[in-house]
């Protein structure tokens, strides 16, 4: 079976990935000739792992393939995913002009049956556009090539994307019509032999799906902050809380961690346009407007602490970051908590020095020169007043203290993720903050 994906982004290309992975014949279309020759050559363009050996691999057996031509890849394709971005306008609204873009040229140069099948985030309704572009590009030829649209959102978790595809916990696919359906389920039998559900239903009400999904986890992770900042002014420690709760199956132990808020590619912009999806039905998401509200504000909660320690001057300061990426296993930092607290940091008149696993190259592309990167978690705290830990990379867990007190001038330490323990920490002689954690606990 043989499928073109458009779009060697984080979707496309981990789906275009895994798909090979399954025995399926895949070319991946991308208008950058730069990362697809890259592609060709082995180079992957983010960081995901696990992701560079499934490409290389299946590059080297001839099942995935790269080209920037779309026109010439359609032949004998059963389905054509549009995994194209689908980035926020001012108002909160997806831009859709990638998306129909898509649409338009498979309609120009399609000479047989297809599933267009969007993969993007896109809200409601965007079904019925990317049809009505197709349709018009074939009246255009003056032809009558018969297609089905289908949405077929992915819910993949950056830093564990290979995993999450190939393993999933279910498979929405939005259908209107039986062939459809019969060429969606042939596609992801090897998923459904696994026991992997397949959960056919209307286009609509798949577009929803992946809102509705993005939402809720980011509501409870905006509800947690919300939990978190009461339990540090009542006196209540936030991990006792979120082990009590989460211990109830009807709320469970996920996206129950407090920490600087969410970011990434989709959390935010996903919130947004749901939002404003339903602002343009005369409908108010009030829940998820205080989500938003709150995740803004969560973002300057280490800043606001260190604001206080230092009795509100932070001039002349230097202080170190651990962790850009907005979560652990990315380099993505769109979004990301860090870039809040590193702007708020200049702006005081305080140094950066900033170290991330993975992530400091396309920092550098986002901030430039205005901080200091180092090569390693130590080395970022020479002379520094204060760290801030921002992203809980594995080896940011169990640091060596004697060498931190010795490197650091001040002994304090603004913990984003409560990584550490309070009593821990002031036994080795830091003054420590986290989330939603009473100095006194």
């Amino acid at each position: 079976m043989k499928i073109v994906i458009v779009g060697t982004g984080y979707v496309g290309l981990v789906s275009g990935a895994c798909f090979a992975e399954v025995g399926l014949d895949v070319t991946c279309i991308d208008i950058d000739e730069k990362k697809i020759g890259n592609l060709k050559k082995g180079i992957i363009p983010i960081y995901e792992p696990g992701l560079e050996d499934i490409v290389h691999r299946n590059f080297e057996k001839g099942r995935l393939h790269f080209s920037t031509k779309l026109s010439k890849s359609l032949e004998g394709a059963s389905v054509v995913f549009g995994a194209v971005g689908t980035p926020p306008d001012e108002d909160g609204s997806a831009d859709l002009q990638y998306v129909l873009n898509v649409a338009r040229e498979v309609g120009e140069h399609m000479s047989g049956y297809l599933v267009m099948a969007t993969k993007s985030t896109v809200p409601v309704g965007t079904a019925e556009k990317v049809r009505n572009e197709m349709k018009k590009a074939l009246e255009a030829r003056n032809v009558d090539i018969p297609f089905d649209v289908a949405s077929n959102p992915e819910f993949l978790k950056e830093g564990d994307a290979v995993n999450d595809f190939l393993k999933p916990d279910r498979i929405v696919v939005g259908i209107d019509s039986k062939k459809a359906e019969n060429i969606m389920k042939r596609l992801y039998k090897p998923f459904t032999m696994n026991g992997h559900p397949v959960v056919f239903m209307d286009v609509v009400s798949s577009e929803m799906t992946k809102y509705a999904a993005n939402a809720m986890l980011a509501t409870k992770i905006s509800f947690m902050n919300d939990v978190a900042n009461l339990c540090e002014i009542v006196g209540a420690n936030v991990n006792m809380v979120r082990r009590g709760i989460g211990s109830d199956r009807r709320i469970g132990k996920y996206f129950i961690y407090p920490g600087t808020g969410y970011g990434g590619s989709c959390f935010p912009k996903d919130v947004k346009a749901i939002i404003k999806t339903a602002d343009d039905y005369g409908y108010s998401m009030s829940v998820l407007k205080s989500v938003e509200d709150v995740n803004e504000r969560q973002k300057s909660i280490l800043f606001g602490k260190a604001m206080k320690y230092f009795n509100k001057d932070l001039k002349g300061k230097t202080f170190a970051i651990w962790g850009l990426s907005f979560k652990p296993q990315t380099d993505d930092m769109r979004e990301a908590p860090s870039l809040v607290v590193i702007k708020k940091l200049l702006e005081a008149g305080a140094k950066v020095k900033a170290y991330d696993p993975v992530a400091t190259e396309e920092a550098k592309r986002v901030l430039g020169d205005k901080i200091e990167y180092t090569n390693d978690q130590y080395e970022a705290l020479i002379d520094v007043d204060g760290l801030f830990l921002i992203t809980e990379w594995p080896e940011f867990k169990f640091p060596n203290y004697k060498i931190i007190k010795k490197l650091m001038n001040n002994h304090v330490i603004f913990d984003g993720r409560n990584v550490y323990e309070v009593k821990e920490m002031k036994d080795e002689g830091f003054d420590y903050f986290g989330i939603g954690i009473s100095t006194n606990n």
